[in-house]
């Protein structure tokens, strides 16, 4: 299983090594310096707004699906038959539900026709979610691995022509942003559809209303679990705009812009190591087998990487967001550097908030795959309300600088207490060694990243030194140990 595991994290971790962070940084922020901070947070804010109530499109179908035709493939199926019709039903709620939420907002006309079309993407990036939850429940991973990253690929061909083919003479509309991923999911869908029908004895689809109240009430822990989530996640946008009504726009652009490179984190590892984990933990709690070493082996390279992204980011944020993002036409020299100021502010909290959610995507899928349900729902619940209330307390004084240090809080907080619950649970253990050289690559990893700063090179080759140093501590620590992991895919099954 280890095998099975290290095997495909390594094929899928390459095609998003190719395609993702191009994509994020190439095509998304170029997308921002194009149309500017302020038209992209007007994008950013609708986009999170749908994202938050988009658990009425799957209403925890995807997981529950993912852990249950893990642990029974012969159900595929009945449940896919069955499910697409529930899913078309859920379609129709989430729609009605978001637009009447607009209007108790007041939301503009522009609002709502820029809502509508998210809205419908967020449908398709809902159904292809459940498609490849189907793939890795049967332990397809490569072709769960070749549909991860096929959207975007198709985005990165439509929109580098829109930004830089000179195929308009019109400046870039954040529109065209919009109906470019409306295309991108679509074809992905379809691809991703076609791909599964071989796999199963498909016959057409079934409305069975036994089975749907059946399937709605044991999903329906999954989807409290996701919305609660949900909110806390991605609301900070949303109140950016409404709390602040002169400067939303402008403040969730900054948020928007420092996000960017913990979106690229969570994308590259965390979403990646939790799709491949969350069947393989539930194959292994079913068999009753003892689940140290495997969440060992998904927590460790999690925790490098994120401590280190974290560590690179505090001390190297300034000369990255002055990389990443130029003046744009409508704003001046002055308010430039405040907007990147705020933006490497926003950006140092944002990236140690990666840590935590790395604990997240390993204890929380453990405790998720035990169908531990409950205990998470009242973590998220806990979460909810602390997010609500510092943002409510912050926003207006620290404007994005708040939403971020909420955000940080309540990521913390909710990691520490899956954590605990994972180990309470499932009778983890980890060596008193282990957890030590852990908290020695920490510290010497923050002690390397200062260091680099005195060397008498440009940045770039500054990063580069405390990147090699921290690799080099992790392999002296051997917490990161290629011999280990090449005997696993030579020898386990």
């Amino acid at each position: 299983m280890r095998r099975k595991f290290i095997t495909n994290l390594v094929l899928l971790v390459f095609l998003n090594l190719i395609i993702k962070p191009f994509w994020v940084l190439g095509i998304d922020m170029g997308v921002l310096n194009e149309v500017g901070p302020v038209e992209y947070g007007f994008y950013y804010t609708i986009l999170n707004f749908a994202f938050i109530f988009q658990v009425m499109l799957d209403f925890g179908i995807t997981n529950f699906n993912n852990r249950n035709i893990a642990q029974n493939n012969h159900l595929l199926t009945k449940y896919f038959s069955s499910i697409i019709v529930l899913r078309f039903l859920f379609a129709i709620i989430y729609f009605l539900v978001i637009m009447l939420v607009a209007y108790l907002l007041d939301y503009s006309p522009k609002q709502f026709y820029l809502l509508s079309i998210i809205g419908f993407n967020q449908f398709l990036l809902s159904f292809i979610l459940y498609l490849r939850s189907n793939f890795s429940a049967l332990l397809l991973f490569r072709i769960d691995s070749f549909i991860s990253v096929l959207d975007r690929l198709i985005l990165i061909l439509v929109c580098g022509v829109l930004l830089w083919g000179d195929v308009t003479t019109e400046p870039f509309r954040i529109e065209w942003f919009v109906y470019a991923q409306t295309a991108s999911y679509s074809l992905t869908a379809l691809i991703a559809l076609l791909l599964l029908l071989p796999k199963m004895n498909f016959q057409g689809l079934n409305w069975d209303k036994v089975f749907f109240y059946h399937i709605v009430k044991e999903s329906f822990p999954f989807a409290l679990l996701i919305f609660l989530m949900s909110i806390y996640g991605k609301i900070d946008s949303v109140l950016l705009e409404r709390l602040l009504p002169e400067t939303g726009n402008l403040q969730v652009g900054i948020y928007a812009s420092a996000f960017r490179l913990l979106d690229v984190a969570n994308n590259m590892s965390g979403l990646l190591f939790a799709g491949l984990l969350l069947p393989i933990f539930a194959k292994l709690i079913k068999e009753k087998k003892d689940l140290s070493k495997m969440v060992k082996l998904g927590f460790t390279p999690l925790f490098l990487l994120s401590s280190s992204v974290a560590i690179i980011a505090y001390f190297y944020g300034s000369d990255l967001m002055h990389l990443m993002y130029h003046q744009h036409t409508s704003e001046t020299l002055q308010e430039y550097n405040s907007r990147i100021e705020q933006t490497t502010q926003v950006l140092q909290i944002l990236m140690m908030v990666f840590i935590a959610t790395s604990s997240t995507y390993i204890f929380g899928t453990l405790l998720t795959a035990n169908g531990s349900l409950k205990i998470l729902n009242s973590i998220a619940l806990v979460g909810v309300i602390i997010s609500l209330g510092l943002n409510f307390m912050l926003i207006p004084n620290f404007e994005a600088l708040g939403s971020a240090i909420t955000s940080f809080s309540v990521q913390v907080i909710t990691g520490v207490v899956q954590l605990y619950f994972a180990f309470k649970l499932l009778n983890l253990k980890f060596e008193f060694s282990f957890v030590l050289r852990i908290i020695m690559f920490v510290i010497l990893a923050v002690l390397s990243a200062y260091a680099s700063r005195f060397i008498d090179v440009s940045w770039m080759l500054q990063l580069a030194v405390a990147s090699i140093m921290i690799v080099v501590i992790s392999i002296a620590l051997q917490l990161l140990h290629f011999g280990a992991v090449l005997n696993i895919i030579k020898n386990e099954e």
